[in-house]
């Protein structure tokens, strides 16, 4: 008869109680003078890992046999800034690098080919994602006094990632998809609607100060995800039998660490409530739409791409934008700290002028880093990168060059954004977004057709140009009519000097 995981329970407290001394039969310690052989101190110590473990999996059984995982009293403590800051940049980090990292594992162990489908799929899998988060974090994590339930909070991001599925099956019977393609799909898209589904609990982490544990499990969800997809492509050489493993190593991950951790390590929570999930989904739409139509705005040249021309240049595709990513990345490394104060220095109306200078200083340093990242492409950028995928790069230097300029405006865009948001106008710049996916529909399905791979970069450079152009002139406006307000005297003479004109 197979044992129970109440029964390994039962032994681990026996074994406890019979360290302690508390059960009637003692093990006799051994002699001062005996020798014991290295294999069995091993065998009697295991390493930090497997302690780690232990004790984890020892208090998650107890947990469950006492009938509620909430109800158990907290064992980590919160408010270490420093701890937060490093984790959660260590799996923000990890977490970034995941979709490059399996591109390469599945060019090296699939082809570039398979790895083209297999980058689709993560491109169609990250919308997901959005529709999953619902721009719902930040929502979540300000909510201190807790206006909204975290249960309210669970339920509503189970009906978003519910909504991101059933799409997600919509979106391959409208391709008319084969078996292969399929199974790739449906592997990557669960993996993105659990990291989706992980973001609500490890939201409560960081809303109970507890930041770093959710970068711990943001870390190990993309580790194990990984490594799960390499060993099985390694092993079956099959991208539906790596897609479905990894998509079962996130849901793993999700359900014995990701949900046990933030329902042990946070205050119990009150029952779900209707209206409240009503008013979190309505809250979070304006965040969600632009996010998303974002995204849209930047995968439209891929699947503008699926059908007119060969599946290994999407692949070429998203590797020569991972490096231009680096730029958007460690812009916000930069500026996503400060934004709360520049959001005290905007409040003070005597530090506007400095808050332009700041807004043009990280402007300046987009222009600079990207720059940077150009010589770097042009040095060693494009070699390292025909080492890795095992592809000559060389003939794309071109391209690799007009991707850096692309990173660079899209890390100009995502920064003023966050600025228009700090100026409370975010809602004013959801028409240019519009006017910018009209764009990133024609320009790509124009230039694919023409000029292939380079149609594809061509159009997301001009795209992103144009939307960095319509931003940069709304901020102007915003400021200026802000300005206005500030100054009535300055309204009455831009009406003179228009009559003047006249």
């Amino acid at each position: 008869m197979s044992k129970t995981p109440f029964d390994h329970l039962r032994h681990l407290r026996a074994r406890r109680d019979d360290v302690r001394g508390d059960a009637p039969h003692f093990r006799e310690a051994p002699d001062r003078g005996e020798a014991v052989s290295a294999p069995a101190r091993a065998r009697r110590e295991p390493g930090p890992v497997a302690r780690l473990v232990n004790r984890w999996w020892t208090r998650l059984l107890e947990a469950i046999y006492q009938g509620s995982l909430s109800e158990q009293e907290a064992q980590y403590q919160g408010g270490s800034t420093g701890r937060d800051y490093l984790w959660n940049t260590l799996g923000t980090t990890i977490w970034g690098v995941t979709f490059p990292l399996l591109t390469v594992i599945a060019t090296q162990l699939a082809g570039a080919e398979g790895a083209g489908m297999f980058s689709l799929a993560f491109v169609a899998g990250t919308l997901l994602m959005i529709v999953s988060n619902y721009g719902i974090r930040n929502f979540q994590v300000s909510d201190i006094d807790e206006r909204c339930s975290f249960s309210s909070y669970q339920v509503c991001r189970w009906v978003t990632a519910a909504i991101a599925l059933a799409a997600g099956a919509a979106y391959c019977a409208l391709r008319g998809y084969g078996p292969q393609m399929i199974a790739i799909c449906q592997g990557v898209f669960v993996y993105k609607v659990v990291d989706g589904i992980a973001d609500v609990y490890e939201g409560r982490l960081q809303q109970e100060d507890k930041l770093y544990l959710a970068g711990i499990s943001q870390a190990l969800r993309s580790v194990v995800a990984v490594v799960a997809f390499a060993v099985l492509l390694f092993i079956f050489r099959s991208l539906e039998v790596a897609s479905i493993g990894m998509a079962l190593a996130a849901v793993a991950s999700l359900v014995l660490v990701t949900v046990p951790l933030a329902l042990l390590e946070t205050d119990k929570s009150r029952r779900p409530r209707p209206a409240e999930v009503g008013h979190l989904l309505v809250q979070g739409f304006p965040l969600f739409a632009a996010l998303f139509i974002f995204n849209l705005i930047e995968s439209m040249p891929k699947f503008a791409m699926e059908g007119a021309i060969a599946y290994d240049n999407q692949l070429y595709f998203n590797a020569l934008y991972f490096p231009a990513q680096g730029i958007l990345l460690a812009t916000g490394f930069i500026y996503k700290p400060q934004l709360l104060r520049l959001a005290g220095i905007w409040a003070n109306p005597r530090k506007r002028r400095r808050f332009d200078l700041i807004v043009a200083a990280v402007m300046a340093v987009i222009v600079a880093l990207t720059l940077a990242t150009a010589v770097f492409m042009g040095w060693l950028g494009i070699p390292l990168m025909s080492f890795m995928y095992g592809i000559d790069f060389e003939r794309f230097r071109p391209l690799a060059y007009l991707m850096v300029c692309a990173g660079g405006v899209t890390a100009a865009i995502d920064f003023l954004y966050a600025i228009v948001t700090v100026l409370r106008r975010a809602g004013d710049v959801m028409r240019l977004y519009l006017i910018a996916l009209a764009a990133s529909v024609a320009a790509p399905l124009v230039l694919v057709n023409l000029f292939g791979l380079t149609g594809a970069v061509v159009s997301y450079l001009g795209v992103m140009v144009l939307l960095l152009a319509l931003l940069i002139w709304q901020y102007v406006r915003i400021r200026h009519h802000i300005a206005q307000d500030l100054d009535p005297f300055a309204a009455i003479e831009d009406i003179r000097r228009a009559g003047a004109e006249k």
